[in-house]
């Protein structure tokens, strides 16, 4: 694995972005026609969304997103590398002042978003336009080499990664306001207790890690959705959940988000991670073991 860095993607990092853009450009050919990676996948997750768009339609939606997901890996490899100067003009934050009246009250926040856009990018840029340190939840690779350089490009710019368990603990002991990053769109492990809804026409379970998380520390809840403004170039817009987790009911945080997600994803179907197997545990999943289910209260 050094090797593969050192000799390839280190290197490979350096190049200008309209090289990059060349190979992403080959390397739809390879993937999409040659390959068809997870073609099937996609293909699926996209019929089940949207029943209601013509197979035409539907098309148009997957070929875009390939198009994505291989302009998503040259720029999650120029991450490694990528300028301040150049990121800045890259990926862009629509409306970070949503965090500043938290911050002048001492108040931890917590953030939540899906894999749309580019998260590489944000994760690098995020530091610099918070007024919050941000703090990402990461479970490490299993390959040390590869989980230390992953780790150190995404925090070069000052975002800390931390366990979760970490950041129960840093929430009680930081003094400086603290933006707790949480991804809810991946599908829970088998011992979690999921929150159930519809999402994109499917029942779906959503990890409660954000509700939870913001219901025990009361921190209030922001959600935010990266766009694509077009190739090579991003934005994030954030947009309040929450103030005060604790005066609602369990489960509408949760429901919120979602449905801010679910929106975000009509609006723009392309660029979310469509690979994924979202839906591949049903709730028959999380009540064959009830017991080595975690509370959500």
């Amino acid at each position: 694995m050094p090797l593969l860095y050192y000799l390839v993607l280190r290197p490979f990092s350096l190049l200008p972005s309209w090289i990059l853009y060349g190979i992403s450009n080959g390397l739809f050919f390879v993937v999409y026609h040659l390959v068809g990676y997870r073609k099937a996948v996609v293909r699926a997750n996209l019929q089940n969304s949207f029943p209601e768009l013509s197979a035409k339609k539907r098309l148009d939606i997957e070929r875009e997103f390939f198009v994505h997901f291989c302009d998503l890996i040259v720029e999650s490899v120029k991450a490694f590398s990528i300028s301040e100067f150049e990121l800045d003009r890259r990926f862009t934050h629509r409306n970070p002042e949503i965090f500043q009246k938290f911050f002048d009250k001492g108040q931890h926040v917590t953030l939540v978003g899906g894999h749309n856009g580019n998260w590489e990018l944000f994760a690098v840029s995020v530091a610099r336009h918070l007024p919050h340190q941000p703090l990402a939840l990461f479970t490490p690779l299993n390959n040390k080499f590869m989980n230390n350089k992953i780790m150190q490009s995404r925090s070069k710019f000052g975002l800390w990664m931390k366990s979760y368990e970490e950041a129960k603990q840093i929430v009680k002991d930081e003094s400086k306001p603290v933006t707790f990053i949480f991804g809810s769109d991946q599908c829970p492990k088998h011992f979690q207790k999921p929150y159930f809804t519809e999402f994109l026409n499917q029942e779906t379970a959503v990890q409660f890690g954000t509700e939870k998380f913001s219901r025990d520390n009361n921190t209030p809840v922001i959600y935010g959705f990266i766009h694509k403004v077009k190739r090579g170039y991003y934005e994030m817009e954030y947009k309040l959940v929450c103030e005060n987790p604790g005066e609602l009911q369990v489960g509408m945080i949760s429901e919120m988000h979602t449905r801010m997600l679910e929106g975000d994803i009509k609006n723009e179907p392309s660029y979310w991670l469509w690979t994924h197997k979202r839906w591949k545990r049903k709730r028959k999943d999380f009540d064959v073991n009830k017991e080595e289910l975690k509370s959500v209260a």
